[in-house]
């Protein structure tokens, strides 16, 4: 038994939600990043009780716990299904103004409060796949939110749906709508104990029919130079300055390979990502990506070489290589259970789709929580131009997610 003759909340939710501003800040040292992300959450539990998800809590650190009751007596593995609340912080999130444009036309959208901004189908191919969809965009001055508040939509209208229509078989099934996803500390502090699933799926993927089982492995890396500091005035042979080191060392990166600007697929790269100093010390912040985890150490020995080189151009520096780990591919943990993907895939297709697994230029709360032991693919939301003051979703897309869900969680119980 598949979705029918259901009236959506998805796409009313949404228009609420996005409204909310949920705008995490990776300068922050507090869990959540910001308070103002406990706004939507507090508004999430009262609505999960009210759909009738009884124990919808909201803990100290931002997460939003809830309970799907089995309808089934069958044992079957408890599923949690995942999104995050935060948007980027790469784009204003403060009084975004949701515009429902119905049946797409194909024809360019130009955003009100903000004409330069246009959203047409050459910068945006997907687009040409929805026509005919209602399409929801911002008003032209904020990004949507739609990264991820369509796929907390999607759950919150599923959570509803399957209360609503306790005849359809399925086992108990975990809601966890995380904080600070957007700024690398999104599963932080999830109590696994109390989440209490054996598997789990993010709704925080892009276009309908992709299902994501493969993501980059992370490091962070911090290179430092420590300089000597001298009276400019009087510094011949004394002063060691590390902005100049610093500056000399980035100039040694290459331009045309090994960087964001210049991959893509299955390449990984090495990205700075900020850089700050006095004469006395400058850091070198950096992100090194690869979906091969043994490969890190390969990027990060050369990166290492490059500042054993600009040393010795700088006699007197002193230098520092910090690494820490981000996360891992998914992909090692979810190769070990292929029924988790196989079961997605079942659910597409149920639901009128191809799968198409993908890898993901990046990473999700599923990496994190894949190695905490919840193996946890991605799956699709419609959210497409993230980030951005572009960024919009298809309704279409939002709803059929739903009734993928659905599918999904029959799947899992028809297996047990």
């Amino acid at each position: 038994m598949g979705i029918s003759n259901y009236k959506h909340t998805a796409a009313e939710r949404f228009m609420r939600y996005v409204q909310v501003d949920t705008q995490s800040d990776p300068a922050s040292p507090t869990q959540p990043s910001t308070m103002k992300q406990k706004d939507l959450s507090r508004m999430l539990v009262k609505e999960l009780q009210l759909i009738g998800v009884a124990d919808a809590e909201l803990d100290e650190h931002g997460y939003v716990y809830g309970t799907i009751p089995a309808t089934t007596e069958k044992q079957v593995p408890v599923l949690c299904y995942c999104s995050h609340v935060d948007t980027a912080p790469d784009c204003s999130g403060a009084g975004v103004k949701p515009i429902l444009h119905e049946k797409f036309d194909g024809s360019d959208i130009v955003l009100p409060d903000d004409p330069t901004v246009v959203i047409s189908t050459h910068n945006h191919p997907y687009l040409k796949e929805r026509i005919g969809d209602n399409i929801i965009t911002a008003s032209g001055t904020t990004l949507l939110g739609a990264d991820d508040k369509a796929g907390v939509a999607i759950i919150m209208d599923l959570a509803q749906y399957l209360i609503e229509h306790p005849e359809i078989p399925h086992g108990k099934i975990r809601i966890l709508f995380t904080p600070d996803e957007e700024v690398g500390r999104g599963v932080n502090k999830v109590d696994m104990q109390k989440l209490g699933a054996n598997f789990g799926y993010t709704l925080d993927g892009g276009e309908r029919g992709h299902l994501e089982g493969e993501t980059f492995s992370a490091d962070g890396v911090t290179v430092t130079f420590n300089g000597v500091s001298a009276h400019p005035g009087y510094a011949k042979n004394k002063m060691v300055s590390a902005i100049k080191a610093a500056s000399a060392f980035v100039s040694k990166l290459p331009r045309h390979e090994w960087c964001p600007e210049t991959t893509e697929g299955m390449e990984g790269f090495v990205h700075p990502v900020s850089i700050e100093g006095t004469i006395e010390k400058a850091t070198v912040q950096f992100i090194i990506r690869d979906f091969n985890s043994a490969m890190l150490a390969t990027h990060e020995e050369r990166l290492r070489a490059l500042v054993t080189e600009t040393a010795k151009e700088f006699p007197g520096i002193g230098t520092e290589f910090v690494i820490k780990e981000q996360y891992r591919n998914m992909k090692e943990v979810l190769d070990t259970v292929p029924f988790v993907m196989d079961n997605a895939e079942e659910a597409y297709k149920r639901a009128g789709m191809k799968a198409v697994r993908m890898s993901v230029r990046g990473g999700t709360d599923g990496s994190r929580l894949s190695f905490m032991g919840l193996p946890c693919p991605n799956l699709f939301t419609g959210e497409m131009g993230i980030h951005s003051k572009q960024e919009y979703v298809s309704v279409q897309d939002m709803e059929k997610a739903v009734e993928m869900l659905v599918h999904l969680a029959q799947v899992w119980e028809e297996k047990a």
